[in-house]
């Protein structure tokens, strides 16, 4: 394969945007459709690049695509992908996979029944300091990792992200699954076991929780805790934070994934801002997603790895219902 034909189904998700441009960066790949059943979402985009616009995703799928980026509201992510997968397309599915256990399960399925990939997007991997961690870790510099602590804390995304009937779930869902894939690709081992508060304690009004903290035990015997929260204000200078501490026998490594940044302080905005100039962790993942396909290799993120992470976010939510630990 010379060039990859891309289509791009939903810009619900505002990573979208990201992945768009990433894609529009590289030589060999072609983008030749843009599906949203919103039209205003994508109008100006379209219109710029002169990309067709599809109303109904199914005339994309129709089309000359080898694969396609899926960036809607979670609860349509298991029907999008394994629609996308009958029809023979290779699928970039932006996480959290999806929002119960037997949709991912079946999404898994359908993209290996019909021969095709299914990557999920979790770009955070590709973050300088998380690829640092993870080599250090190979290397052996901090001995056995003992315990691992992590935080995922963002501000209230608001819009669609607080309807559950689109979102599936709140700040567990959407902040769990990060920080979870990066300590399964730390740790290559099995949750056995996790334990979980969920209450919503900076919007009451919500319907959804936007408030969490879960423990993990491991096969391997670590043991983990997230912080998963939309706890920052609109005056904080970023939308949040990926961070982790790794506890080994014989050291500690701090991760702080957005640290490569300039502190901005603006009179016109009337607040802090925190400039971000490190490395565009989403244009490397779109980059290796791009070039596993071209190459025929397996993508480096799978859809069970998408599954492992959120599985655990699943059973934070039944630990925090039940009151106690959960077995996995």
């Amino acid at each position: 394969m010379s060039s990859l034909k891309i289509g791009m189904i939903s810009f619900a998700h505002g990573h979208a945007f990201s992945y768009l441009n990433s894609l529009l960066e590289l030589p060999d790949v072609q983008i030749v459709g843009i599906a949203d059943d919103v039209k205003s979402r994508v109008e100006g985009i379209t219109e710029r690049h002169g990309v067709p616009y599809y109303a109904d995703y199914r005339d994309l799928l129709a089309q000359d695509v080898d694969a396609v980026v899926i960036c809607s509201e979670n609860v349509h992510h298991a029907k999008l992908v394994i629609d996308a997968a009958n029809a023979k397309k290779h699928v970039l599915c932006e996480k959290p996979l999806g929002t119960t256990m037997e949709e991912m399960e079946q999404m898994i399925a359908a993209c290996k029944e019909n021969g095709v990939q299914l990557m999920t997007a979790f770009p955070c991997r590709y973050l300088a300091a998380v690829v640092r961690a993870k080599e250090a870790i190979e290397r052996g510099d901090i001995g056995d990792i003992v315990a691992i602590k992590g935080t995922n804390h963002g501000g209230n995304p608001g819009g669609w992200f607080i309807d559950k009937s689109l979102s599936g779930g709140g700040a567990v869902l959407d902040h769990t699954v990060h920080v979870m894939d990066l300590m399964n690709w730390f740790l290559q081992s099995e949750v056995k076991e996790v334990y979980a508060y969920a209450a919503t304690l900076f919007r009451e009004e919500l319907e959804v929780e936007d408030a969490g903290m879960l423990h993990i035990k491991f096969d391997n015997g670590v043991f983990a805790v997230l912080d998963t929260s939309w706890s920052r204000p609109k005056s904080f200078p970023t939308w949040g934070d990926v961070t982790m501490e790794i506890v080994g026998t014989q050291g500690v490594i701090s991760v702080d994934g957005f640290a490569q940044k300039n502190d901005l302080f603006s009179d016109a905005v009337g607040k802090g801002q925190y400039t971000f100039w490190g490395d565009d962790m989403d244009a490397y993942m779109i980059r290796d997603f791009v070039k596993a396909l071209l190459q025929g290799e397996p993508v480096p993120v799978t859809g069970e790895d998408g599954l492992k992470a959120a599985q655990v976010a699943l059973a934070a939510y039944e630990s925090a219902k039940l009151g106690q630990p959960v077995a996995m």
